[in-house]
């Protein structure tokens, strides 16, 4: 019996595990980087290790110290997570050769599906010829022979730009992955993202536990996953779960697994098999009423899975919380998060707590949000509902984008596919607006100073104050009265530092506000006060590239100096922050008249890396 389990993984990876492990009576060791000290996961553990480091090839890619600090906090199980080294087949050979008990699936079996090439090769399947490809193969996807979350892919629709996808994918892959081998598959445009939960004991067991539909996705990662995947007719589902139990026995397979397909014109299309529990396994765990890492756990000390899985009931739908913004290319967004709280009814997987930092080393999925209810729309009102109720003090976060989501007429009647952001991302992100949102902050901001610093006796002089949103400078102005505050066109019938209440033609309307510097949240409305001075030390010279999230220069376009001619669009500097590259290309045709960028160099967000002086 296991008794002290250590998790290679941090965040809201380890927190999810920790919990199960209370649950069993098991003690937990926790890791962590230089930079995650004092995270969450640290701090619900039992035994924290320090790995001296703050980049992930520092620390929770090091097999060799994590396997050092399982044996020196006297951890007798590692679990890996899901992520970082968790398919690593060399890993857990070290885990075993050091007397530990894996959780997870024997290093052959890992090692038989690790490279995506040589898992469709398992199948019967074989990859595209990149070098005999023609305009009506097209399109298809250049796609990273090891790892996932989507780096080193690229889809290309013209044969002109296959040669510079595959260099960016290679590339990717290998700062990624350490291995920078890339296939080309063809790329269904309107297929359906589709997986099968695994799990296979040690005695000849194999369940099939449903699946899960997974389209919603943004640069080819996860944002939104249900079970089961609506809409699949029987056939093709029994033929889905014929599919991964031949994947999952050709390998002789232990514990839990994902095989995941491409669902297009009633035809299941093998993709790949992820050898470790995926990030929405909760999904399956609220439909069929088991705890996956609980069986992990017991699939690992040696004990048999009933022979009949358990029945299935509801639905389920996770929704992935992370701190970026849809609006800009998805961009990371780093800071402090003030504030998280989640309302009762859903389950919440997070590694963040309130007062916790983003920071630019790691991914920058906050949380994991799921619903389960006995029908699929009930679920989606419900995960929606719970979302729209969120506080979220902090950096931009992808929260609006979810509920919108949730809520679309394509989503809620199951017609979505992998190509639904493509389609709707603009209209997804369209600013709403709440009109009273920077009047409600002025006027909580005007009771929490000095009543004297804002009295006049001038009725026609009014208070102004300045704030921008989304982008967008607003003005508005107030006036203290000897009855207290007034604003035109509303009735300010309460106000404190902390919520306003104004009566907008006879309906009253609650705002909660809350400051952290300039930074300011009304409801659900983030907003930044404004000088009233403007410091002309923040301006920019006209076609200067800022970084859009702090990261580190990792490429610079070859032959790129001050004098070179550009064309809009042209790529320029590759920027690498948590886990993505992100490309700054030329706003306009013109020239390069300053370059501060260089390879190597770390940048915060807002950093000057280049100029084009346009024609």
């Amino acid at each position: 019996m296991i008794s002290t389990l250590l998790v290679a993984n941090r965040g809201e990876i380890a927190c999810r595990i920790f919990r199960t492990c209370a649950d069993l009576g098991i003690r937990t060791v926790a890791i962590h980087s230089d930079a995650d000290e004092g995270a969450l996961h640290t701090r619900v553990a039992d035994t924290a290790v320090r790995l001296p480091g703050a980049a992930p090839a520092e620390t929770y890619l090091r097999g060799d110290l994590i396997v050092k600090a399982a044996l020196a906090a006297g951890a007798d199980a590692v679990h890996p997570g899901y992520g970082f080294l968790s398919e690593n087949a060399d890993f857990a050979r070290a885990v075993r050769d050091a007397g530990l008990v894996w959780i997870g699936p024997p290093p052959e079996a890992i090692e038989a599906m690790a490279s995506k090439t040589r898992a469709k090769e398992l199948m019967g399947l074989a990859p595209l010829d990149a070098q005999d490809l023609s305009p009506a193969d097209l399109p298809v996807l250049v796609k990273a022979a090891a790892g996932g979350g989507g780096r080193g892919m690229r889809v290309v629709r013209d044969l002109a730009a296959l040669p510079g996808a595959l260099e960016d994918a290679r590339a990717e892959a290998a700062s990624a992955f350490g291995d920078g081998e890339v296939f080309v598959e063809p790329y269904l445009e309107n297929g359906r993202h589709v997986e099968v939960q695994v799990l296979a004991d040690t005695h000849g067991t194999v369940w099939t536990l449903g699946t899960r539909d997974c389209s919603l996705q943004r640069r080819h990662q996860k944002v939104i996953e249900e079970a089961p995947a609506p809409g699949l007719p029987p056939a093709l589902t029994e033929q889905l779960y014929a599919l991964a139990e031949r994947a999952t026995r050709a390998v002789s397979y232990e514990g839990a697994g994902t095989v995941e397909f491409l669902v297009a014109d009633g035809r299941a299309h093998f993709l790949e098999m992820n050898t470790r529990l995926q990030v929405e396994h909760p999904v399956t765990e609220a439909v069929f009423g088991v705890d996956l890492v609980a069986e992990q756990i017991r699939v690992a000390e040696g004990h048999a899975l009933p022979a009949e899985r358990p029945a299935p009931r509801g639905h389920a739908v996770e929704a992935r919380l992370y701190a970026e913004d849809p609006a800009r290319g998805w961009a990371p967004q780093t800071g402090t998060l003030h504030r998280f709280t989640v309302p009762d009814g859903v389950r919440l997987d997070t590694g963040c707590a309130d007062g916790d930092t983003i920071g630019v080393h790691y991914d920058p999925m906050l949380a994991k949000v799921v619903a389960h209810a006995p029908t699929r729309a009930e679920a989606l009102r419900r995960l929606a509902g719970a979302l729209e109720r969120t506080a979220l003090h902090g950096p931009v976060t992808n929260r609006d984008l979810l509920v919108r989501s949730l809520r679309h007429p394509e989503f809620t009647e199951a017609r979505m596919d992998t190509g639904f952001y493509d389609r709707h991302l603009t209209a997804l992100t369209e600013p709403a607006p709440d009109p009273y949102a920077p009047l409600a902050a002025a006027l909580a901001d005007a009771q929490g100073r000095s009543r004297f610093g804002g009295w006049r006796n001038v009725p026609s002089g009014p208070q102004v104050k300045r704030y921008e949103r989304a982008g967008e400078e607003h003005e508005v102005a107030y006036r203290h009265t000897r009855t207290g505050l007034a604003a035109d066109g509303v009735r300010v019938v309460q106000a404190s530092p902390h919520l306003v209440v104004l009566e907008v033609d006879g309906v009253r309307r609650k705002f909660e506000v809350a400051r952290y510097g300039d930074q300011v949240h009304v409801n659900d409305t983030a907003l930044t006060a404004l000088p009233r001075f403007p410091d002309p030390a923040t301006e920019h010279a006209p076609g200067s590239l800022l970084a859009p999230m702090p990261g580190t220069v990792v490429r610079v376009a070859e032959g790129l100096a001050e004098g070179t001619e550009v064309k809009a669009g042209q790529p320029l500097i590759w920027l690498e922050a948590m886990k993505m590259e992100h490309r700054i290309t030329a706003p306009a045709d013109g020239t390069l008249t300053a370059l501060p960028a260089a390879v190597g160099r770390q940048v915060e967000m807002g950093t000057l890396l280049a100029v084009v002086e346009s024609e």
